[in-house]
């Protein structure tokens, strides 16, 4: 008998679905891309604005080649997994599924972003610690081992400038859709204790200005159409700049939530989790005011 870990995924219309998948379940996935361990029993599908009929189609008729059901019935979903990957691009879906997921008793991989307003995360954050969920939520960037490279150059940056796209939401903030890969590694240089952020427009996106409880300081420039990750971390005496490999970033993200769904600690706090949260929801409160918006963990 498998002693594979049974994995319920959550959700057709990201690319992520088939590219965890891929990495999981493909007979023709590269050995060097390939992670064991883990079994994916079911997918759930179900409409968003992120996906057409075509699309899901595709995606669905890719997963059945590996061997993936596919159901619309969220109770088939679940049924004798033993962890579930909420992989959801519309970040407005995220409260309710996990609300459906969080009585499972089982842990819950949020892939990015955590919701799409603080409120929401908030909500989510709170029914984790209530019903004792074992989750974290990350994008497939947070463990690129350059972002740790510079750091270890450096020591404690007090200065994180980082850099990502700004992709087009279909529906809902595309700051918040597609900035947290960006706010995500700010997060990651400089810890939690962001106070306030400041957003300008441009031709070409936005730059945001992050001021935080201490001698430290956070610029994230989002760009439309440049898909590129990378930044600079600095103290008084040293800096290191990097640029992302995006070679491995899914495997190494599946690897990481495989080893969670083993048992490991989770590792991303969720307190990071919703301070990136509350970080995107003032980055998208200062681009509709155009002011200095309070970066809140409460509504």
């Amino acid at each position: 008998m498998s002693s594979d870990i049974r994995v319920a995924v959550i959700g057709l219309a990201t690319s992520h679905t088939v590219e965890f998948a891929k990495r999981i379940a493909a007979n023709d996935c590269p050995p060097d891309q390939r992670v064991g361990g883990m079994r994916i029993t079911s997918c759930l599908r179900f409409d968003t604005p992120f996906q057409n009929k075509d699309g899901l189609d595709g995606r669905q008729k890719q997963l059945e080649s590996w061997g993936i059901p596919v159901t619309t019935s969220f109770d088939e979903a679940v049924k004798d997994c033993d962890a579930v990957l909420l992989e959801i691009n519309d970040a407005s879906y995220h409260r309710e599924y996990f609300e459906r997921c969080a009585p499972l008793g089982k842990p819950v991989f949020i892939d990015k972003p955590l919701a799409d307003t603080i409120e929401n995360g908030k909500a989510m954050y709170d029914l984790a610690k209530k019903k004792d969920v074992r989750c974290f939520t990350a994008s497939s960037l947070r463990f690129s081992k350059e972002v740790d490279q510079a750091k270890n150059t450096v020591g404690s940056p007090l200065l994180a400038y980082v850099y990502g796209p700004l992709g087009k939401a279909p529906a809902g903030s595309s700051i918040v859709w597609y900035g947290v890969h960006t706010f995500e590694r700010l997060n990651h240089a400089l810890g939690r204790g962001a106070k306030t952020v400041t957003v300008s427009k441009d031709a070409l996106g936005v730059v945001a200005a992050v001021e935080y409880d201490g001698p430290r300081r956070g610029i994230v420039e989002l760009t439309e159409g440049l898909w590129a990750y990378g930044g600079t971390l600095r103290t008084k005496e040293k800096a290191a700049s990097y640029t992302i490999d995006s070679t491995y970033m899914y495997r190494d993200l599946v690897a990481v939530i495989g080893a969670f769904f083993a048992g490991k600690p989770a590792p991303v706090s969720m307190e990071d989790g919703l301070e990136i949260m509350a970080m995107l929801d003032a980055a998208e409160r200062s681009f509709q005011s155009g002011r200095t918006e309070a970066v809140k963990i409460t509504a």
